[in-house]
């Protein structure tokens, strides 16, 4: 009897294991790949006591309020490092500025309590933000951080209706400014479907590059938030985000960094290791636009993963190169990843969150700087804003009783 090549059974073992992802055909239930819901499990860690938890909060809040700029936003293009990102100006930079501002907005409507500082820092936020996201673009043909800047501010002006629901005019404009968001997301919707931020193949009208699964994810995210502010948002766009994701997605659950990287499904950036923070993005854009296959058992086995394997993420933050790290991690992955964990931990039912909540700000609260900021790339003036924003909100998640399921 011949002997099978060894290649000819890893193929075979592969295509089985991609097979049971997949949904079941219609009339069966679905489940997930066993391999999506197991896997390494950190060590039990004791509840950080809610004391210290609102001193972390309150410092990152102090910092967020001394760092906001006169016109009311956050961030600038002042360089702190040789060797910047690529950001072509003027539109790189209204973007990043745009985006910012608008997680700086949605950590102190979550995070910064009913005091007179930071409601008036918040009414020159507002002020500047309706302002100014009409006027945001495309960079140029090849580069569109945009996307990042509608996605952020449909988010923080969801958060905003919430803040004065009485005020008829103020509601209506914002109502009118997340439409407008929205309609900007459809112009950029690259032509696969799904987002990204780049487009250095044809570099046309539609972007003709690769959807980016996370940057997709992250959309996803922000217009499940203006349904939920009852905005009315177009099937077309999120049917034809949720298939590139699931075209990006691995019976691991761990997913791709961009669908240029099909062929290449176990390169390193698309391992466990790689999609640590992705797939906490990822699992809860799909189980909020209702996949059936991201069930509580796949989002507490990858926030298990989370912290049991967090010095994957770990070993990139503060990098100053993009995706110099083992694995392709970038530092910038790090509190954009723990944010989308935080918000997993949100979607588990409630006696299922507190062991999550107590990992996440045992993790989190000792990074805090001392100026009372947290960062993890060296971003221009924004790497600070953003990531404090993205932690306020992550440790806000973590009190007892603060979260509620959408």
């Amino acid at each position: 009897m011949p002997t099978r090549h060894p290649a000819c059974v890893l193929l075979a073992a592969a295509t089985c294991l991609a097979v049971s992802a997949l949904p079941a055909v219609a009339g069966e239930q679905a489940s997930p790949s066993v391999l999506a819901v197991t896997g390494p499990r950190p060590e039990p860690v004791l509840p950080l006591p809610a004391a210290e938890l609102e001193q972390s909060l309150r410092r990152g809040v102090d910092f967020l309020l001394a760092r906001q700029n006169a016109n009311g936003s956050w961030g600038s293009v002042n360089i702190t490092r040789p060797g910047e990102v690529l950001a072509p100006v003027p539109g790189a930079h209204h973007a990043f500025r745009a985006a910012v501002t608008s997680l700086c907005i949605s950590a102190l409507i979550e995070t910064g309590g009913d005091g007179p500082e930071v409601a008036a820092a918040l009414e020159r936020a507002e002020t500047w933000l309706l302002d100014e996201l009409p006027r945001v673009r495309r960079a140029d043909p090849a580069v569109f951080y945009n996307t990042w800047a509608h996605a952020y501010a449909i988010a923080a002006l969801a958060r905003m209706l919430d803040r004065t629901p009485d005020d008829e005019a103020r509601a209506r404009r914002i109502r009118q400014g997340i439409a407008q968001q929205i309609d900007m997301l459809e112009r950029y919707e690259v032509v696969d479907g799904g987002w990204a931020y780049y487009d250095f193949d044809a570099r046309t009208r539609t972007p003709s590059g690769s959807t980016i699964g996370f940057v997709t994810a992250t959309v996803l995210v922000a217009l499940d938030e203006a349904r939920r502010a009852g905005v009315a948002v177009p099937q077309r766009p999120i049917e034809r985000a949720k298939a590139s994701i699931l075209r990006q997605r691995n019976p691991d659950f761990s997913y791709l960094y961009g669908e240029y990287l099909k062929a290449r499904p176990m390169r390193e950036i698309n391992r466990p290791s790689g999609s640590l923070g992705r797939s906490q993005a990822c699992n809860a854009a799909m189980r909020l636009w209702g996949d059936p296959l991201v069930t509580d058992a796949v989002l507490a086995a990858w926030l298990d993963r989370l912290f049991a394997r967090n010095g994957w993420l770990d070993i990139g933050r503060k990098r100053p190169i993009p995706h110099e790290s083992w694995c392709q991690v970038a530092g910038y992955f790090f509190y954009y990843g723990h944010y989308y964990a935080a918000l997993c931990i949100e979607l588990l039912p409630e006696d299922q969150r507190e062991r999550h909540q107590d990992q996440l700000a045992r993790l989190l609260v000792p990074l805090q700087e001392r100026d009372g900021s947290w960062w993890d790339f060296p971003l221009y003036d924004y790497h600070q804003q953003y990531g404090t924003a993205f932690a306020l909100m992550s440790l806000h998640r973590c009190r007892r009783g603060s979260v509620q399921s959408p």
